[in-house]
């Protein structure tokens, strides 16, 4: 009975074009929130998220806003633009702090007007594609994949985002660790359609991979790291060639291994358009991840600095 409250509520803030009555909706939500929390919990296992996922939310939910206006009002030709979610999750999170929900990614561009005019939304667990469909309910713009998302992006998605067709793209790329693969990032780069935010994983490459000794390294932790990267070429931008006291290749800092995956994006990919990512900090000030952004336009790149650059001190708390 919460639940069905909780999507009514949303459905409502999607509908009302009206900004104070969305507002009020909005606020009338928060309250629902504190009231269910205990009843959705033993429905569903949100994840809990950090502040400086809060922040990660409100980036890229201002940059789509941002967006979606520019592209409704492309003109001769006119463009039919698309909102993709690679790891929509279950559409809700709770805060780890307050014990608050908060609205996922693909709720949030839901919100977004001028609006999309597609919803492409993925996730490889089934409970959480079901809370993802309860919470949206029926809709023809919207589709919601259950499976791997590194094929379903190659083989179901891409083909409906084509240059050629007038298509383009806003596509969110937040794996949970080293679960994205390279092939998915490359496409979307030579495509020249898309858009991406992507969460570069830096905390569990950190834990799993690079190990001040790299020989001690498990292969199936390695080729991981490759499938993400691409290749292995990851070693030399995370190494230096000379040994230290202890006979072993130095490690480079997190930023210098950013910076070098920033390159490939750029460079391989072949993103016109990659500004330095935001590091995003826990709240004992260590970088859980960094999130990169990648475009093909200027225009693009200028809106996006302008959030990063309002965000980029707010990211520990």
């Amino acid at each position: 009975m919460v639940l069905t409250q909780y999507v009514v509520d949303f459905n409502q803030s999607v509908q009302q074009p009206d900004l104070q009555d969305r507002r009020k909706t909005v606020d009338k939500m928060a309250n629902i929130k504190r009231i269910c929390a205990p009843s959705m919990r033993g429905q569903l296992q949100f994840d809990e998220i950090g502040y400086w996922s809060e922040i990660k939310l409100e980036i890229q939910k201002e940059y789509a806003a941002a967006y979606s206006t520019i592209l409704a009002a492309q003109k001769n030709p006119s463009l039919h633009h698309v909102y993709i979610d690679a790891f929509a999750g279950s559409g809700i999170h709770l805060t780890k702090v307050a014990q608050e929900f908060v609205l996922g990614s693909p709720l949030n561009a839901l919100r977004v007007q001028p609006p999309f005019r597609e919803y492409h939304l993925v996730d490889i667990r089934p409970e959480k594609v079901e809370s993802l469909k309860a919470l949206i309910g029926p809709r023809k713009d919207v589709i919601v994949y259950q499976g791997d998302c590194n094929k379903i992006l190659l083989d179901t998605i891409a083909p409906r985002v084509k240059y050629k067709d007038y298509r383009r793209g806003l596509c969110i790329l937040d794996p949970y660790g080293l679960d994205l693969n390279w092939t998915v990032i490359y496409n979307a780069g030579q495509m020249k359609t898309l858009d991406i935010f992507l969460n570069f994983p830096v905390a569990d490459m950190n834990r799993n991979v690079l190990w001040r000794n790299p020989a001690n390294v498990e292969d199936t932790q390695k080729e991981r790291m490759n499938s993400f990267w691409g290749d292995d070429s990851w070693h030399g931008a995370a190494y230096r060639t000379d040994l230290n006291f202890f006979n072993e290749p130095e490690k480079q800092s997190n930023e210098d291994i950013a910076e070098a995956f920033r390159k490939r994006l750029k460079e391989v990919a072949r993103f016109a358009r990659v500004p330095k990512p935001v590091p995003m900090r826990n709240s004992r000030g260590a970088i859980v991840y960094y999130l990169f952004f990648a475009s093909q336009k200027d225009t693009a790149e200028h809106i996006v600095l302008d959030i990063f650059k309002k965000y980029e001190n707010r990211g520990a708390r």
